[in-house]
């Protein structure tokens, strides 16, 4: 079985020209293991100029760009909002869909993360679906059945047989951006579980699907959570802003 690793970076509202620069520069000379991609997620209004700089760079082929958001709707009355085409038009090929940010202060639902994954998958863009759980679930053993309710729906939207090209990062919701971290073995645990529920509905499907972990990942800890036999890599935020950190974390990455 061959599972490519992927170590995406989630600016959030961060960065800047220079960082888009910087970033570039600097990972033109990272050692990345075989099977092993690489996404860059920066706010929107620095995606064409990340785009235009890593084709002026020649940046390795195994990174890639992704957006953080995108619309469900193919155009029309939506301000604010950002289309597939728009993205397709930028050469964009990844697109973050249901951070716990957008569900918690944007009040997006697993259902219309499922409508964007299906958008998605119909542009040829790759998801990457986050799912997650509050500390409060979590306390109250609750992590399993949550983690199943943002699942299914996207299941049922698009079939079992689309997550062949999705990507699945688990986002404790308690441990991103808050320093802390998911222990590897519970991380694990819990990569474990999403994988067996995928496999009741297909175990071909299920083996071959990246899930990736998310929730202060760093240079530091990287190592031991990409170790485990269901972490295919990681959804990096702050870490992400600091190129020689990300560099290390890349590098930790392997296929399995």
């Amino acid at each position: 079985m061959t599972r490519r690793a992927i170590v995406a970076a989630n600016w959030k509202m961060n960065g800047d020209s220079a960082l888009v620069n910087t970033m570039v520069s600097g990972l033109n000379n990272v050692e990345l293991q075989d099977n092993v991609n690489v996404v860059i997620c920066p706010s929107a209004p620095y995606l064409s100029a990340l785009v235009v700089k890593a084709k002026e760079d020649k940046l390795n082929a195994a990174i890639s760009i992704g957006a953080q958001n995108v619309s469900e709707h193919d155009n029309g009355a939506f301000t604010g909002e950002i289309s597939t085409k728009m993205l397709q038009e930028l050469s964009v090929e990844f697109v973050i869909i249901g951070h716990s940010e957008r569900r918690c202060l944007y009040h997006e639902t697993s259902t219309q993360a499922a409508h964007k994954v299906k958008a998605a998958l119909n542009a040829g863009l790759t998801p990457i679906l986050c799912i997650g759980e509050s500390e409060a679930e979590r306390a109250t053993e609750q992590t399993e059945t949550v983690l199943a309710s943002q699942l299914q729906p996207v299941i049922d939207e698009v079939g079992i047989e689309k997550f062949i090209d999705v990507v699945i990062a688990y986002e404790p919701v308690w441990a991103i951006g808050t320093g802390k971290t998911a222990s590897s073995e519970m991380a694990q645990e819990t990569h474990q579980f999403i994988r067996q529920f995928l496999a009741k509905a297909n175990e071909n499907v299920a083996a071959k699907v990246p899930l990736l972990y998310g929730g202060s990942v760093n240079a530091s800890n990287c190592e031991e959570l990409f170790a485990q036999p269901d972490i295919d890599g990681g959804l990096i935020g702050g870490a992400s802003l600091h190129v020689e950190q990300f560099k290390v974390i890349c590098s930790a990455a392997k296929g399995k």
